[in-house]
């Protein structure tokens, strides 16, 4: 039988993503509509270990919407990872009578619920919020789609610039370990070349495709760079080999950095975050646990978390191929 659902707790943790604001409010205010209390928990599970809450209501969230970043803070707790910790929040869960929980983060932030799920049975439901787009189960991650157009607007500058001075710009982007910000943003601004994990382009490959490039007309270049990215130590390494070995080419370097996770979020991900806002507690409140919410076909669905978090969004083996074509 469904446990009774009277009280829901919502929070933010881990990096924070374009559209959070946008879920709370849609939880907030799905609860309202089915008549159940709603606390927002600040400072991830911070929060809950410390009892930083608040009760909220329809009216809590107004405004909110189009806002960047989490106005219930964020935040990584390494408290929480022990047990002692996530005893402290357990604490703080039977004080408040919170019933289940809203946990709105990336991998790191579902697998800690997860844990916590199973060791002290409170349901949760994971809203994916990361702009890396690195979780199975979903074509798309809450604010992936905001941080992909902050990135394509700025390559489209940083061109400006290349092409002016006839300059080979790497610009190095976000995706821990994952390519899918740097794929699309490669075929959307028109890159030369890319360097992700999934697929290991070695730099005498690079040299190879940079000589073509020269020789076929082309005076600047664009390549893009997710972080963590192996083929060197950092793309300063890149810049500097390059350099040496092609001193036809003036090389910068440009690392986006932490502009690609603010601004206010692109309506596709007010869309998303308020469709799986309002889906996470239709879930709850049919007796749902322990699932992440995903976007397929159009259509919301749930994964269950551990699988969810265990493989990475894969990347599209077709958009490689329309990259290698368009990109000659």
């Amino acid at each position: 039988m469904p446990k009774d659902i009277k009280i829901i707790g919502v929070l933010t943790s881990g990096g924070d993503a374009p559209g959070m604001n946008a879920a709370v409010r849609a939880v907030v205010r799905a609860c309202a509509y089915n008549k159940i209390g709603c606390y927002g928990i600040y400072q991830g599970y911070h929060g809950l270990i410390n009892e930083n809450i608040t009760k909220m209501s329809a009216r809590s969230v107004k405004n909110i919407i189009n806002k960047g970043g989490t106005i219930l803070k964020t935040a990584r707790c390494n408290e929480f990872r022990t047990k002692e910790g996530r005893q402290k929040a357990f604490k703080t869960i039977e004080k408040n009578k919170i019933d289940a929980l809203i946990v709105i983060g990336g991998n790191g932030s579902l697998e800690g619920a997860s844990i916590f799920q199973k060791e002290y049975s409170v349901p949760f439901i994971g809203i994916p919020g990361t702009i890396d787009n690195d979780l199975m189960g979903t074509r798309c991650t809450l604010g992936y789609d905001t941080a992909l157009n902050t990135v394509s607007e700025a390559i489209d500058k940083i061109r400006d610039t290349a092409i002016s001075h006839n300059r080979l710009f790497f610009v190095e982007v976000m995706g821990k370990g994952t390519g899918h910000i740097a794929l699309n943003a490669g075929i959307g601004s028109g890159a030369e070349e890319i360097l992700i994990p999934e697929q290991n382009m070695g730099i005498e490959r690079l040299l190879d495709s940079l000589s073509k490039s020269e020789k076929s007309g082309k005076t600047s270049s664009i390549i893009i760079v997710t972080e963590g990215e192996k083929i060197g130590k950092n793309v300063f390494e890149y810049a500097s080999y390059i350099e040496k070995n092609l001193p036809e080419y003036e090389v910068r370097v440009t690392v986006l950095g932490h502009i690609q996770r603010g601004g206010s979020p692109t309506s596709f991900d007010r869309v998303l975050a308020s469709r799986m806002g309002v889906y996470s507690v239709d879930c709850l409140l049919n007796g749902l646990s322990n699932v992440m919410i995903g976007i397929k076909d159009d259509e919301m669905i749930h994964i269950q978390v551990d699988k969810a978090i265990k493989s990475r969004g894969e990347i599209n083996k077709d958009l490689i191929r329309v990259f290698d074509i368009t990109s000659i």
